[in-house]
């Protein structure tokens, strides 16, 4: 057929082409959000959950303890992990710890040696929250605060910028990096806490 006896398209059937594409961009626009929307809320639960479980005395009801405590933590990182204090005051104090394994002994070296005083009362406290999320990457930064109650009394006041990193594995969040960084050190009057108890129940079914 000659290109002057083509039959002319239907302006209809283009408008319902437009309108067809323009909603399908919509969708995929709207997808995409979702899907960054849920994996901030997810990554805001594994960093929550980390410090949760860092506490002292830990909140998680039935945890026997501190070595059942790391293993909990340990869930929440790759393999493939690295954890680190950098600065001035952080990178001589807890240096970097690369893989699981080292990231591990690093929390046994912590909790693991009972050490005097023994610590008491420490509880973390996040903000100024900062997610970015690309595919199956992303990264975190807070600032926390965290108070320390020690059994002879002394007493200090800890506030560190956390600079993190996080992987999509299996549809699960997890951290991949954990960056720390001192922020400042106050110490506290002594007996400036009071009515603290020596073990959570708070999570009790």
């Amino acid at each position: 057929m000659s290109l002057e006896h083509r039959a002319p398209s239907d302006p209809a059937d283009d408008s319902q082409d437009r309108r067809v594409a323009a909603l399908e961009e919509t969708v995929a626009g709207l997808v995409r959000r979702v899907r960054v929307l849920e994996a901030e809320a997810e990554i805001r639960r594994v960093q929550a959950r980390y410090m949760f479980l860092c506490d002292t005395p830990c909140p998680e009801f039935g945890v026997a303890g501190d070595d059942e405590r790391i293993d909990l933590i340990m869930e929440l990182y790759t393999d493939d992990a690295v954890w680190e204090g950098v600065g001035e005051y952080y990178d001589g104090q807890f240096g970097r710890a690369e893989g699981a394994a080292a990231i591990r002994a690093h929390f046994q070296r912590f909790w693991g040696e009972k050490k005097d005083p023994a610590l008491l009362l420490n509880a973390h406290y996040l903000t100024s929250e900062q997610i970015h999320v690309d595919g199956d990457e992303a990264t975190g930064q807070w600032i926390h605060m965290q108070p320390w109650l020690f059994s002879d009394g002394k007493a200090l006041l800890r506030s560190s910028r956390l600079n993190n990193a996080f992987r999509r594995v299996d549809d699960t969040w997890r951290i991949t990096r954990t960056r720390t960084e001192n922020v400042f050190i106050a110490p506290l009057p002594e007996g400036w806490a009071s009515d603290y108890p020596s073990a959570s129940v708070l999570m009790k079914p």
